[in-house]
């Protein structure tokens, strides 16, 4: 494994704790509106692309339309916190995780498998990440960060890429980060509001709150489990509320 695969593919590791990160960094500045254009989604890859054309066939519209978001939540957040790490992350793959971090959910995967649909979908991403093309270092890098993506902790370390796709899945699910301050603050209302108008929300809180209940009541083992109430958490998350 290059170093600049390392960099590229997010396997930089960060401390498991979001809170400790945001502890270290201090008061942050304002941040700047980035608009969707200048975010930089890489449409144009073909990798990225046919992934786009695999999930929007098996997700329902609400999570495909969050899976756009939170590519913009995650370039807006790193720029913020973590800048250096940022401007090393291939965006291609941010965008095939944030693309396949819900593939779990898909109902031709959801009710077939015992497993977590987060655990089940970090393998179904790196099987079809292979498939497509996908460099084994980079599939392999988006299957930990899509399994990990609900391993909120305090003691540890995650690559980089892991502890992102948790801090922009957080800011649309919930809009807070316990013990952080001026979490929902971190990105500007004016790209708030573009990228929620460009991928509606279409009542998506309520949507997941009701997959994450859904999931408990069918595998009461599952990995959700370790976000106590999650699904009232998402029902009370007031920062994307005029949007839903």
């Amino acid at each position: 494994m290059s170093a600049d695969e390392v960099k590229a593919n997010g396997w930089t590791a960060v401390s498991v704790s979001g809170k400790q990160i945001f502890e270290a960094l201090g008061p942050l500045d304002a941040p700047s509106p980035l608009s969707i254009k200048d975010a930089g989604f890489p449409s144009d890859d073909p990798l990225v692309a046919e992934a786009q054309q695999f999930v929007r066939k098996r997700l329902s519209p609400e999570a495909f339309n969050h899976s756009m978001r939170v590519f913009y939540w995650g370039r807006a957040i790193a720029t913020q916190i973590l800048p250096t790490h940022a401007a090393d992350l291939s965006l291609t793959t941010w965008a095939l995780t944030c693309l396949l971090h819900d593939i779990g959910t898909a109902e031709a995967y959801f009710s077939t498998t015992r497993m977590s649909f987060d655990i089940y979908g970090g393998i179904k991403a790196l099987e079809v990440l292979k498939i497509l093309g996908a460099t084994t270092d980079q599939a392999e890098a988006v299957a930990e960060a899509i399994i990990r993506h609900e391993d909120m902790g305090v003691d540890g370390q995650i690559t980089f890429l892991g502890q992102l796709i948790q801090l922009a899945t957080l800011y649309d699910n919930v809009g807070v980060y316990e013990g952080v301050e001026g979490f929902g603050e971190v990105v500007h209302e004016r790209t708030k509001d573009e990228v929620n108008t460009a991928f509606p929300r279409l009542r998506w809180c309520e949507w997941f709150a009701g997959t994450v209940r859904r999931e408990e009541g069918m595998k009461p083992w599952c990995h959700t489990t370790h976000i106590p109430g999650f699904d009232k958490q998402m029902e009370a998350n007031t920062l994307q509320k005029k949007w839903e």
